[in-house]
């Protein structure tokens, strides 16, 4: 059994005395596990960092077998992150996430698409963290935990929403939800589209969003306790910016 093709790297460990262990995420083969031989050695420690574009080709004698890698480097994105502590929490968290949360060998596409779109902008554009707080609701829609932030769930409006229930993952509007207020979540304008700009604190108020529904919704279906610690540094640098003013 083999297949050929391109993705970004999400996870490595040390297996044996110079192997590693590492997991792509592909258009086509989703994201999968492999070994690569001297894949602990000085040689390849700068090919296979997290996030790093790979081009690779997988090997195995039966499809259920973990396989061996063979791995060219396409690009490195470490340059644009290492020298800002956000934006390498973010890349890190994209990362932890794909491998915590993605079936293993399922293909997607649109979000294999998106990730890469993310991964070139994080540390490289000023509008990167925004990006980062969308992926994050594509995500939970990739997963079948999608939000509805189309319209109130109470009166069915599509106008003034500023609200999302917890429970519901519902969106509402400032009158029906202005009773509640201190149950609901804000809902920052740049999520539900248009043009509207995120400060740090809109998404600092987006990442608190997702990250709730990604730890009672998503982590308990796949057996965890809690998100990866990676995704709750990136949320606690947010918080901390803003508190911090």
């Amino acid at each position: 059994m083999d297949w050929r093709d391109e993705g970004a790297l999400i996870a490595v460990r040390r297996h044996g005395e110079s192997s590693a262990i590492i997991e792509v995420f592909t258009e086509t083969q989703g994201r999968h596990a492999g070994i690569v031989r001297g894949g602990a050695g000085r040689r390849m420690a700068p090919i296979l960092q997290p996030g790093a574009q790979l081009s690779v080709e997988w090997r195995a004698r039966l499809s259920e077998h973990l396989g061996t890698f063979r791995v060219e480097p396409v690009r490195s994105r470490a340059a644009s992150v290492l020298g800002d502590k956000r934006a390498l929490a973010a890349l890190t968290a994209l990362c932890a996430q794909l491998s915590a949360y993605l079936p293993e060998r399922e293909a997607h596409p649109g979000l294999y698409r998106r990730t890469l779109a993310l991964l070139d902008l994080i540390g490289a554009s000023p509008d990167w963290a925004a990006e980062y707080a969308r992926w994050e609701l594509a995500l939970l829609a990739e997963l079948g935990f999608g939000l509805d932030l189309s319209r109130c769930a109470s009166t069915g409006g599509t106008e003034e929403l500023e609200w999302v229930s917890p429970k519901s993952g519902r969106a509402v509007s400032r009158e029906a939800g202005a009773p509640y207020a201190d149950r609901l979540f804000p809902l920052p304008a740049f999520l539900t589209g248009g043009d509207a700009e995120a400060s740090d604190r809109d998404v600092a108020d987006a990442l608190a969003l997702t990250g709730h529904f990604l730890a009672v919704w998503v982590a308990p279906a796949i057996g965890r306790e809690r998100p990866p610690q990676a995704r709750d540094r990136l949320a606690e640098l947010f918080a901390r910016r803003v508190a911090a003013g």
